[in-house]
C-alpha cells in the first residue's frame, strides 16, 4: 500500500505539473530574448523626445520622468500621448503595460482613463482619451468613469475595439456598441503595481490583467477572428475632463510571439490586412449583454492535443494506481493461504 501510495502521488504530481504547464503557456513570461526594444518603453526612457533618433514621442500634457511617463496630471481638461515611432512588422507579439491611475478624487468623482493603441495613424489628436474617435487598428479602453448613466457595469471597466475607419468611438456610452468585450478591474489608488497585456497571435486576442498582486495574469477578454495588419504603431494616451486623476504609464513592453505560420500565410502581404472581426455575434449585442463578453472561438488544436494527452495520462495514473494495489492484495491473500 505505501508503494502504491508512493505511485499515485508521483503521478498526480506529474499531472499538477501538466496542468500548471496549459495555464503557463497562455501567455508569455516575458522571456528577455524575445522582448523588441524598439518598440519598448523602459526606465530611465531614454530615446524618448523628438529628436531624428527618438523611438518614442510625446504630445500634449505628457510629462517624463526618470520613474513614470505621466500622460495627464490630476488637473481638469488635459490630455497626453505617448507614441512609438517605429512601426511594428511582427505578425504575433504580445504587449505588457505597467501603468499607475491615482488621484485625490472619491469614488466616482475621477476620470477619465487610459486608452492603449495599435493604429495606423499616431499622434491624432481627438475626444477618445486625447485620441481620434476614428480609427484603423485595436484599441484597448481602461476607462475609469461612466459616461453613460444607464449602464449596469462596475467600473474601472476594460474592453477592446478593432476599428477599420468605418466606426466612430461612441465616448457618450462608453464605446458599448463596438466594443468586442470587456471587464471590470479594481485599478485606481491601488498601493501595489498593476500590468495589463494585450497578446495578438494567429488571429486570436487576449487581454489580460494582473491588478490583485497575486504575480498571475487574470483573463479579460478572449476574441477569435481578428484580423490586424503589420507596419501600425503602438502608442498610450489619456485625458481628463471635469474630472480628473494621474496617468502613468511605467513601461510598455513588446515581445515577439515565436509561432510557426503556413506557407499561404507567410506569403501573404500583412500591411495590406484590412483591420477586422469575424465575430459571433454583432457588438451592438453587447448593449443588452451586462458582461459585454462574446462567445470565444473553438479551442485551437495545439490546446485540444494538449487536453487530450492529460486525460489520456489521468487514465493511465488510474491504471497503474490500480494494478498496483490488486498486486498487493493477491500477495496479502497468498500469504493468507
Amino acid at each position: 500500500e505505501e508503494e502504491a501510495w508512493r505511485a499515485f502521488r508521483g503521478s498526480a504530481l506529474l499531472f499538477v505539473l501538466l496542468e500548471l504547464s496549459l495555464v503557463c503557456c497562455d501567455i508569455t513570461d516575458g522571456n528577455a530574448e524575445h522582448l523588441k526594444r524598439e518598440h519598448s518603453l523602459t526606465k530611465p526612457y531614454q530615446g524618448v523626445g523628438s529628436s531624428p533618433s527618438s523611438q518614442w514621442d510625446f504630445s500634449g500634457s505628457t510629462l517624463v520622468t526618470s520613474s513614470y511617463v505621466r500622460l495627464t496630471p490630476d488637473e481638469r481638461s488635459k490630455q497626453g500621448s505617448i507614441w512609438n515611432t517605429v512601426p511594428c512588422y511582427l505578425k504575433d507579439w504580445e504587449m505588457h503595460v505597467q501603468f499607475k491611475i491615482h488621484g485625490s478624487g472619491k469614488k466616482n468623482l475621477h476620470g477619465d482613463g487610459i486608452a492603449l493603441w495599435y493604429t495606423k495613424d499616431r499622434l491624432h489628436s481627438g475626444p477618445v482619451f486625447s485620441n481620434s474617435a476614428v480609427f484603423h487598428g485595436l484599441a484597448v479602453f481602461i476607462d475609469t468613469y461612466s459616461n453613460d448613466d444607464a449602464t449596469d457595469r462596475s467600473f474601472p471597466y476594460i474592453s477592446a475595439m478593432v476599428n477599420n475607419g468605418s466606426v466612430s468611438y461612441d465616448h457618450g456610452k462608453d464605446g458599448r456598441s463596438s466594443e468586442l468585450g470587456g471587464c471590470s478591474a479594481e485599478i485606481r489608488n491601488r498601493d501595489h503595481d498593476t500590468y495589463l497585456a494585450i497578446r495578438y497571435s494567429k488571429g486570436r486576442l487576449t487581454v489580460m490583467v494582473d491588478v490583485d498582486d497575486k504575480n498571475e495574469w487574470k483573463e479579460c477578454i478572449d476574441i477569435g477572428g481578428v484580423r490586424l495588419p503589420t507596419g501600425y504603431f503602438f502608442g498610450a494616451s489619456a485625458a481628463t475632463g471635469d474630472l480628473s486623476d494621474n496617468h502613468d504609464i511605467i513601461s510598455m513592453k513588446l515581445y515577439q510571439l515565436m509561432v510557426e505560420h503556413t506557407a499561404e500565410e507567410e506569403n501573404l502581404d500583412w500591411t495590406k490586412i484590412e483591420p477586422s472581426v469575424s465575430l459571433l455575434k454583432s457588438p451592438k449585442d453587447n448593449i443588452d449583454d451586462p458582461t459585454g463578453n462574446f462567445r470565444g472561438t473553438p479551442l485551437t488544436g495545439w490546446k485540444v492535443f494538449l487536453l487530450l494527452l492529460c486525460a489520456l495520462l489521468g487514465i493511465v495514473v488510474c491504471a497503474v494506481v490500480g494494478a498496483v494495489v490488486f498486486q498487493r492484495r493477491q500477495e496479502r491473500n497468498k500469504r493468507f493461504y
